[in-house]
């Protein structure tokens, strides 16, 4: 159950980073329109990825996934953009991700 919901937040992920990440390069790097098109298209397909966690608690996983969403963010813009994140960016996404365990998988 935790490999499957660890797995649904790093789909989650890709399709929200990366759908708005196609919007920004439609938008603000002025590529392709077709670009903002998909990544609309991948933003509406995250919200349905992220009603598939198997906790029933909207607010524990949009909570937890925001944890995941800051980390997969800068993981993202390391590999796609060049950006280097320094010490504190990492040491924060280290936090969110220990957040997110606590929140998502600490024994209830």
């Amino acid at each position: 159950m935790t490999l499957r919901s660890i797995g649904l937040f790093v789909v989650a992920a890709v399709l929200e980073i990366g759908g708005a990440w196609l919007i920004w390069q439609a938008v603000r790097e002025h590529r392709a329109w077709w670009l903002a098109g998909l990544g609309i298209v991948a933003l509406g397909l995250y919200g349905f990825v992220a009603a598939l966690q198997p906790d029933a608690a909207f607010g524990r996983i949009l909570a937890a996934y925001g944890g995941v969403f800051v980390a997969g963010s800068l993981a993202w813009g390391v590999v796609l953009d060049g950006y280097r994140p320094d010490r504190f960016d990492v040491v924060g996404a280290v936090i969110c991700l220990v957040g997110v365990a606590v929140i998502m998988y600490a024994p209830r």
